[in-house]
């Protein structure tokens, strides 16, 4: 991005002085009148400098198609799209997004502060504006052990950066509330800038308390009456609409005249089927114009204005004098599929297809491969110690999980997993330090009646996991990822039905996305083979089943954490 040109800009704007780019015949949408106009924009530095009528050096016609702001994703982990950085800032760019606010605090639980550095590295020529969140949960809670830990003062040499916001999504809120020392440190290292909130279920003082400490929104609301509290206390919300977590339509009652302002879009983790079949943005824009609820100038502001607001973006969000000339042109205001793309004044993408290219990138500071401990039949017995079994109980479409008790069956005096009851294994291993530490246990409601999976993408701390019907599949799944050097895998009777390395961290792939995407779709259909229920998708489902900060019961390389107590409790009692 060139230096803001005052004095040029002025002349442009007056005419007195062509314009580099003049956008002709446009429909655009004024964000602070809330209706489209017909005219010209015209384009100088990477700015606008005006709209109405105009002449310049570099004239496009958009003969009356739809011109707004680029769209803004507030909250999205680059690393859920399973792409390299660059890889996934070309798609999104042909989506119509033109600046995200990345949260890197998947590839900084395996790397640390490296993984910041290189998430930095590898957008500062990206086709997007990438702006980013500081991970403030390294490792995720004390319950599991990741590849890092970054205190206060690991953070502290990012905050003057200039793509650097402020502290990211503090998902560690029970920490908030006892005031630790470590957490207090990092609420402190903010200093009045932004820091995101993640607090799913957290209500009345203990909310307030969480609000007082400086967070200043959240994006784990799941219902209207949980956006609403928040909207009430001063927290901005993100209305999320991810490929895990689907809460965009339910959180729109939320939004009123009132609400609207403090409300804008964000995906939080969308994988490469969803952001290459769907979009971006661009698609939870289409969702709430196909619900009808809102009229389409509030959707605009959701995905435009709103959120650059919010985080101090003045430059962004609006098509007018001095913004960035970050825009999107549109045939239609029902499919949100854009024309053309500008990034800076400048041609990002067209019909779908993004005109950047990836520099290089040095990658060999998140290539370290896995130190997996020795693995065998017997890691997986779960000794049958007691008649009852702490069992997740998987949900379609929520990321939360119930929290059963039952008593599967015993063979040897160990619990087995009983597939004909929908009940198989699961188990989590440490891949940090190849000390064998893992934890087991049960998942009810996935489906699977045969073979296994396995994936290194397990949030938040990205240990190795597996679920399965029977423990000699399971074992030669742990032992493909082991093989590729992280990544994902499908097992039936041994034999590997497909995998999929993610050399990058155990995280992402160094291919193109729609080379993954299609690996992807045929592990799915294979997992689909072994009986995964509709609803399921195999790899996201294990991705979150490990996640110890979201209800009520999760697996990590620890053992079996009941997250409403924040404990690690007995697999059987």
């Amino acid at each position: 991005m060139r230096a803001k040109n005052l004095e040029r800009l002025i002349d442009v704007a007056q005419k007195r002085e062509a314009a580099e780019l003049v956008i002709k015949n446009a429909k655009f949408f004024n964000v602070f009148t809330g209706r489209f106009v017909d005219g010209d924009v015209a384009v100088d530095g990477g700015y606008i400098a005006g709209t109405g009528r105009y002449e310049g050096l570099n004239e496009f016609d958009a003969a009356g198609a739809y011109l707004t702001p680029g769209f803004f994703d507030g909250h999205v982990h680059i690393e859920s799209g399973m792409a390299s950085p660059g890889e996934f800032a070309r798609i999104l760019a042909a989506c119509g997004t033109t600046t995200i606010i990345a949260d890197p605090h998947e590839i900084a639980n395996v790397a640390g502060a490296a993984g910041i550095e290189y998430i930095l590295e590898a957008t500062e020529a990206a086709p997007v504006n990438v702006y980013v969140m500081l991970p403030s949960c390294v490792p995720a809670t004390p319950l599991e052990r990741g590849g890092a830990k970054l205190d206060a003062a690991d953070l502290a040499r990012f905050m003057d950066h200039p793509r650097v916001l402020g502290l990211g999504e503090m998902m560690n809120f029970p920490g908030v509330l006892s005031k630790d020392p470590e957490v207090m440190a990092k609420l402190r290292l903010a200093g009045g800038r932004r820091i995101d909130g993640h607090a799913p279920g957290l209500s009345g003082p203990a909310l307030a308390a969480y609000a007082a400490a400086g967070v200043r929104n959240d994006h784990e609301c799941s219902s209207a009456a949980e956006a609403s509290e928040r909207l009430a206390l001063g927290l901005a919300v993100m209305l999320r609409e991810g490929s895990a977590a689907r809460n965009l339509l339910h959180l729109l009652p939320a939004v009123t005249p009132d609400t609207a302002p403090f409300c804008f879009m964000a995906t939080d983790d969308r994988h490469p089927e969803d952001l290459l079949g769907q979009g971006s943005i661009n698609h939870l824009v289409r969702l709430a114009v196909k619900d009808g609820r809102l009229n389409l100038s509030a959707i605009l502001k959701l995905a435009t204005l709103n959120g650059p607001r919010h985080f101090g973006l003045t430059e962004l969000g609006a098509v007018a004098p001095g913004y960035r000339a970050d825009l999107a042109l549109f045939p239609d205001l029902e499919n949100f599929r854009p024309a053309r793309v500008w990034k800076d004044g400048r041609l990002a993408a067209e019909n779908g297809r993004c005109l950047y290219e990836a520099g290089a990138v040095d990658e060999g500071k998140i290539r370290a491969g896995l130190k997996l401990g020795p693995i065998s039949l017997d890691s997986f017995k779960i000794p049958a110690r007691g008649p009852h079994v702490r069992v997740m109980g998987l949900i379609p479409g929520e990321l939360t999980t119930e929290h059963l008790i039952l008593s599967p069956a015993a063979v040897d005096g160990c619990y087995v997993a009983e597939p004909e009851a929908d009940l198989v294994k699961a188990a989590v291993f440490e891949r940090y330090k190849g000390d064998g530490r893992h934890g087991l246990g049960f998942l009810k409601g996935l489906g699977l009646k045969k073979g296994a999976l396995a994936s290194t993408v397990a949030h938040d701390s990205h240990n190795l996991v597996v679920a399965g019907a029977n423990d000699a599949d399971m074992l030669a799944a742990a032992e493909e990822i082991r093989r590729i050097g992280g990544g994902l895998a499908v097992v039936e009777n041994k034999q590997v039905l497909g995998s999929l390395p993610l050399p990058l961290g155990g995280l992402m792939s160094d291919r193109p996305m729609e080379e993954i995407r299609a690996k992807l779709a045929r592990m799915q259909e294979a997992a689909r083979g072994l009986g995964l229920r509709e609803g399921h998708d195999p790899f996201m489902t294990l991705a979150f089943m490990s996640l110890p900060v979201i209800p009520k019961l999760k697996l990590t390389e620890a053992g079996l954490v009941d997250v409403e107590k924040f404990a690690v409790v007995p697999l059987t009692f």
